[in-house]
């Protein structure tokens, strides 16, 4: 998955568009009601994520439970979250990794990151 089949399908899904608040090219996937992030993209050098040699990768961080963190992490294309909390954050390669992995881990991004809900029932 590339960063415009990524805003593609956000902007399908999710009905986000991606908000740039820096004067570069990444950018924040934001909930509408809440404005909380629920993923950036970024282009960052290999070196950021511990990796050798030259050249920038596309990333995209989301949040997720931390037992789900430690096992992704053992796998290829995912890495501790740059510039985010690493306990509640990953950094995906975006052309590393499955789409449907990025689709699942997207969802459980946006419901993290959702308004909370108080339930209103009477007991």
């Amino acid at each position: 998955m590339n960063r415009q089949e990524l805003f593609e399908y956000v902007r399908k899904k999710y009905h986000t568009e991606p908000d740039y608040p820096w004067a570069d090219s990444n950018a924040v996937l934001r909930h509408k009601e809440n404005r909380k992030w629920y993923g950036v993209v970024m282009e960052v050098g290999r070196d950021k994520l511990g990796l050798s040699g030259d050249g920038m990768l596309h990333i995209l961080n989301l949040k997720c439970e931390p037992q789900l963190i430690s096992a992704l992490r053992r796998k290829p294309g995912f890495y501790p979250a740059y510039h985010m909390n690493k306990e509640q954050w990953i950094s995906i390669q975006l052309d590393c990794v499955l789409e449907e992995t990025i689709k699942d881990l997207l969802a459980i991004s946006w419901e993290l990151t959702g308004s909370k809900k108080k339930d209103k029932k009477k007991i």
